[in-house]
């Protein structure tokens, strides 16, 4: 790949020691601190005269505001212990109450918010919504530049672990031709990226609007990556396929053939004939139709109904934990002192960062905009590079992945990881990305 697709943009460090405008983010980011739905975050940036120039971008949480939800966590009123022995009736009040005296008590935002200033942030104005972003660029002056979307119930938490692996490849035993430059966008809705304030921002709008930031970033060849969320978005990037992407990477693809599709639906046996793969995915799907979509469900067709998230931190952080039933088994591990891939902190930064900019139901409207089939192929033609981590909602079988992508470059599976595979494994995620990429520069 020729070096020149690396832009001229260099971000006005001196700027972030200069900023004179504090703007609370919302919708475009421009929302006024009393107005219902404001965060309680500022957000210091430059105000420019265009809004579609890249603003960089500082975050700062008040001590009145970290103090109100260490008192809201302590005055949590609390329901009766589960009748069950398991957590087969959501997050076990056990689990809670651990997590509620160490985020009143132990916790420090702070940590985080200055890991997140250390990075080089930024906002730009794409499709009337303002858009926030990490872009760390590689001293490696061939490095591949990279967009990596997350999804819910995740945000720019999720990828702090990648970047310097990623932009930094010696440091971490790789070599120099591995380096990338790493662009993380918030979702809409999500984090530091405005609150859309009508309708339409699906995954394929969102996926336009990563084109025009990799465009505006001065990129003329880039990959795209994403899991969740950020695997609907990734996917719709690929099928609108612009001169510039490359190829993508995806930790969870969407495989499902139809005729399995539809037993699934209807709660049907798997058919006869399954390897033992494939029965293994039909498995874990059918407990996930089951039992593991009632969050999903519930964003799909009443978001708005969701209050209590917005007025309680214990309520949200209870439906951002039962995500899937391999993610709360491992963070019940984690509080309770079994840390395995991800931390209590982890955890914590990022329910705290949702909580601080009061995006609940403003991410979970998400879910209500899309009308796409999760796990339905897409008939992407571009190269596609596929990681399956074994407690991932389901693990894609290779015959199922060869069939959905036809111009399939790389294909693994890994010993170990789960939905939140870049956070949990780190290691393991970003020499997939490497593997994915090597053949394409």
């Amino acid at each position: 790949m020729r070096d020149d697709h690396r832009p001229s943009y260099r971000p006005r460090r001196r700027f972030l020691e200069s900023a004179t405008m504090t703007v609370m983010m919302g919708a475009l980011g421009r929302v006024a601190f009393a107005e219902a739905g404001a965060p309680d975050i500022q957000v210091v940036q430059r105000g420019t005269g265009d809004a579609t120039a890249i603003r960089p971008l500082r975050v700062h949480a008040s001590e009145a505001q970290l103090a109100d939800l260490r008192r809201r966590i302590t005055a949590s009123k609390w329901p009766e212990r589960e009748t069950v022995i398991d957590a087969s009736q959501g997050v076990q009040l056990a689990t809670m109450q651990i997590v509620a005296r160490y985020w009143a008590r132990e916790y420090d935002w702070r940590k985080i918010e200055a890991r997140l200033n250390a990075l080089p942030q930024f906002v730009t104005e794409i499709d009337g919504l303002d858009i926030h972003f990490i872009h760390v660029r590689s001293k490696q002056p061939k490095a591949l530049p990279i967009i990596v979307t997350h999804g819910w119930p995740g945000s720019i938490i999720e990828q702090l672990k990648i970047i310097d692996p990623l932009t930094n490849p010696l440091a971490h035993g790789a070599s120099a031709s591995d380096a990338f430059d790493v662009v993380i966008p918030s979702l809409p809705g999500y984090g530091f990226s405005g609150k859309p304030s009508a309708t339409g921002w699906d995954p394929a709008r969102i996926a336009r609007a990563w084109i025009v930031l990799m465009q505006r970033l001065g990129y003329t060849q880039y990959a795209a990556q994403g899991g969740d969320w950020g695997n609907a978005v990734t996917e719709q990037m690929a099928l609108l396929a612009p001169p510039g992407l490359v190829g993508i990477h995806t930790n969870m693809p969407a495989t499902v053939p139809e005729d399995i599709a539809n037993l699934l639906k209807y709660g049907q046996p798997a058919p006869a004939g399954l390897s033992a793969d494939e029965k293994h995915a039909f498995d874990q799907l059918d407990v996930f139709y089951k039992h593991g979509l009632g969050y999903a469900q519930e964003m799909a067709n009443r978001p708005q109904t969701l209050y209590g998230i917005c007025d309680s931190p214990i309520g949200l952080a209870a439906w951002m934990l039962d995500h899937d039933a391999a993610s709360q088994a491992l963070i019940a591990r984690v509080f309770s002192g079994q840390p395995e891939g991800l931390s209590q902190d982890d955890v914590l930064d990022n329910v705290t960062l949702y909580w601080l900019t009061n995006t609940g139901i403003s991410s979970g409207r998400l879910y209500w905009e899309n009308k796409l089939d999760f796990f339905a192929p897409k008939h992407v033609a571009i190269p596609v590079a596929v990681s399956v981590f074994p407690d991932e909602i389901y693990a894609a079988p290779k015959s199922w992945t060869e069939k959905a992508y036809r111009n399939l470059t790389h294909y693994n599976r890994l010993p170990k990881g789960g939905h939140f595979a870049a956070w949990e494994q780190p290691e393991q995620f970003t020499d997939e990305i490497r593997a994915s990429f090597r053949s394409l520069r």
